[in-house]
C-alpha cells in the first residue's frame, strides 16, 4: 500500500524520469540516424525528397550551428559538456513536465553531438559532427545541413524560451505578474 509520502516522492520523480527517457530516446535516434547516414550517404550524391523540400546530404561539421566557429571544436566540446552537466544538476529540482520535455530534448541533442565531437575523426575533442538533412537545397545553401540532435536542441530551446516567458519554473510553479493599480 502506498503512503502519501511515497506518492509524493513518485510524483516528484516522474519529470526526472521523463527527462532521462526523452534524452536517451533522442540520443538513440540521433546515433542511429548518423550510423545510417554514414553507411548510406557518405560519398554519394544527395537524395532529393518531398519535391526538393528535403535533401539527404552527407556532411561533416567541425563547427556549431550554421558551421560557425569551425576552428573552435574543442571550445564547442567544453560548452556541450557544460550544458550536459548543468541539466543533470538541475534535474534534482525538476518538478515540471514541460521543463522535463524541454531539458530532455536539449540533453539528448547536446549529448548526440557531443558523442561525435568526442569519438569521431579527426580525434577526441576535435571530432566532426555528422549532418545529413538539408532543406530546399542539396548543398545547404538555403538552410545549413543539420541532424536529428540539432532538431532536438532547437525544439528544446524554443520550448524552454516559451516556458520562461510564460513564467513556468523548473519546480512546477508559475510566476504571475502583479496587476498594476
Amino acid at each position: 500500500m502506498s503512503t502519501p509520502e511515497s506518492q509524493e516522492t513518485g510524483h516528484k520523480q516522474r519529470p526526472v524520469l521523463w527527462l532521462a527517457l526523452l534524452a536517451l530516446a533522442t540520443l538513440a535516434v540521433d546515433l542511429g540516424t548518423k550510423i545510417w547516414a554514414l553507411s548510406a550517404l557518405e560519398g554519394r550524391e544527395p537524395v532529393r525528397l518531398l519535391g526538393g523540400a528535403l535533401y539527404l546530404s552527407f556532411a561533416r561539421n567541425t563547427g556549431a550551428a550554421f558551421s560557425l566557429a569551425s576552428g573552435y571544436t574543442v571550445v564547442l566540446t567544453v560548452v556541450s559538456l557544460t550544458v550536459v552537466a548543468v541539466i543533470i544538476r538541475f534535474a534534482a529540482r525538476l518538478r515540471s513536465m514541460p521543463w522535463a520535455i524541454a531539458l530532455g530534448l536539449i540533453l539528448g541533442g547536446a549529448t548526440g553531438n557531443l558523442v561525435d565531437r568526442l569519438f569521431r575523426a579527426p580525434g577526441p575533442l576535435r571530432g566532426a559532427v555528422i549532418d545529413f538533412l538539408s532543406l530546399f537545397d542539396k548543398h545547404g545553401d538555403v538552410w545549413p545541413i543539420f541532424n536529428f540532435a540539432d532538431s532536438a536542441l532547437v525544439c528544446g530551446v524554443a520550448l524552454a524560451v516559451v516556458l520562461e516567458l510564460t513564467g513556468r519554473r523548473l519546480n512546477g510553479t508559475r510566476v504571475v505578474k502583479a496587476e498594476k493599480a
